[in-house]
């Protein structure tokens, strides 16, 4: 069955500057509609995109509650890579064609890293 993604990123501020802003991807026809959970072993981790029918244009990385294990975000073993957030969420957004998989390093064991396919 086909599912239908609209994923948006929305920024709210409060205090001294008060606004809300959204920002929307593009609509995916083909959403894989799949929420992963991961446990993650200390350095590189592979992690494949959802097939089958499906082309994921976005996925939302979000740590379990607590972590404290450090996580960085690369393309191959090698890369320097991005370091992410060890508690919020990042979603990140594909090219037209999405990569097969990419990398998460981790500085110690994770259990209950979720991914949002959308």
């Amino acid at each position: 069955m086909a599912v239908t993604s609209n994923r948006r990123i929305a920024i709210k501020f409060d205090g001294d500057l008060e606004g809300t802003f959204t920002f929307d991807a593009a609509q995916n026809v083909l959403a894989p509609g799949d929420i992963d959970v991961f446990s993650l072993l200390t350095g590189f981790n592979t992690i494949t995109l959802p097939t089958g029918g499906s082309t994921p244009k976005g996925a939302t990385i979000i740590p379990p509650a607590g972590n404290t294990q450090t996580i960085t975000l690369k393309g191959i073993t090698s890369d320097t890579g991005v370091a992410l957030s060890k508690t919020d969420p990042t979603s990140i957004a594909f090219d037209t064609t999405p990569p097969v998989s990419f990398g998460l390093t981790v500085g110690g064991n994770i259990t209950g890293l979720r991914i949002v396919w959308t």
